[in-house]
């Protein structure tokens, strides 16, 4: 049987969701040929299960657990975030597509004053690091968020948080893509990365590629295909899970946390509460697939409600899961690997889908062999 060449390209980014998108997005209009090829559909995964929240702060669990020492080596994240919820501002216009993006602010709602010291060093970091957030005290926070408990004793605003629909960015993003020039593949797994020459052949489910550069955005996945090349990163996929409540009439008007548990709540512009905050999904006992945690989402409308007591009469429509990724210190991996030129991974932990306009514009630069001009270093796959 004649073994047909592969099918030559300038690069192959790895991954159908925001980050892979938006990377043969930027890839393609610079003029190269790019193909995307995605296992299941473009959006389908991490990008498209999560909750659509734009976050700017620095996360308020792992500050209390890790420490203000895991915080300040975890800051330059925040410059990454505020560049791309920026940027989420300017694809609406630049696709011509309303991508639901609000940005009315974030509030860290705390109901006991044990609480309020953690939330001030907290935004005393982010302040040094440019992100203009506020601590606010109980008048302050009911006058502006008048919907929360009457139990309330102060918290923090980030003024540039909010969301965006995770149901309309990947597609949107894909279609600008192919009109662009990219080849966009779905249904197209990686069943081999392998070197050819200075180069790359990807084989896939649906015939073989060759590339001068392999871009891996491919979230939790991403360990499976680099170890094709030998790379083995510390990237886990842990199973989480989101609620999603009737239309209601307008309520919740910021992303709202809770610095007493896990917790995010928005509404979304069609008047829907999207409920969540990182609880686990749970796995199955016989097929060992991820599947919802009904004691979870007790735990986590429970605590929806105590902290906006008004949502209890929404009725729950529906809750899913999904995998998002994770690496050992919560920070993104972005950037080539040592050792195999041509190969350029990007990940960013829990908060991907408010990075990737960042992480796109990064990988898309990455592969084209230039040098960003943002500060990678704290983000190197290299550290690990």
């Amino acid at each position: 049987m004649i073994r047909r060449p592969p099918e030559r390209f300038d690069a192959v980014v790895v991954g159908g969701g925001l980050t892979g998108c938006l990377t043969a997005l930027r890839l393609a209009q610079a003029g190269a040929a790019v193909a995307l090829v995605e296992q299941y559909d473009i959006g389908t995964q991490a990008s498209g299960r999560n909750a659509g929240s734009l976050h700017g702060q620095i996360q308020h669990e792992p500050f209390v657990i890790e420490g203000e020492g895991w915080a300040r080596e975890w800051a330059p994240c925040l410059d990454l975030l505020k560049d791309a919820i920026a940027g989420w501002h300017a694809l609406s216009d630049e696709l011509g597509v309303d991508l639901e993006v609000r940005t009315k602010g974030g509030l860290l709602v705390a109901d006991d004053p044990a609480q309020m010291p953690a939330i001030e060093r907290k935004v005393a970091l982010e302040r040094e690091h440019g992100i203009d957030s506020q601590v606010l005290g109980r008048d302050e926070l009911l006058a502006l968020a008048p919907y929360l408990d009457e139990r309330v004793v102060g918290g923090e605003l980030c003024p540039i948080e909010g969301k965006a629909s995770p149901i309309l960015a990947a597609p949107a993003i894909a279609r600008a893509a192919a009109g662009a020039g990219a080849d966009l593949r779905r249904h197209t797994p990686v069943r081999a990365l392998e070197r050819d020459g200075d180069g790359f052949v990807v084989t896939t489910g649906r015939g073989r590629l060759a590339a001068r550069r392999v871009v891996v955005a491919a979230g939790a996945d991403t360990p499976r295909v680099t170890r094709m090349l030998g790379v083995d990163l510390p990237i886990e996929g842990p199973p989480m899970q989101v609620n999603v409540t009737e239309a209601v009439e307008p309520l919740v008007g910021h992303l709202v946390y809770y610095a007493g548990g896990r917790l995010t709540l928005k509404q979304a512009a069609a008047g829907s509460l999207l409920i969540g905050g990182g609880w686990p999904a749970r796995t199955h006992p016989v097929t060992g697939r991820p599947t919802v945690d009904l004691e979870g989402m007790r735990r986590n409308l429970a605590i929806a409600r105590s902290v906006v007591p008004a949502i209890g009469g929404a009725r729950l429509l529906r809750t899913w899961w999904g995998v998002n990724n994770a690496t050992p210190d919560q920070r993104p991996i972005v950037g080539p690997i040592d050792g195999v030129d041509g190969l350029v991974v990007g990940t960013f932990p829990f908060l991907g889908f408010t990075a990737a306009p960042v992480m796109g514009d990064l990988l898309a630069t990455l592969a084209l062999g230039r040098t960003p001009e943002r500060d990678l270093e704290p983000f190197s796959p290299g550290r690990f």
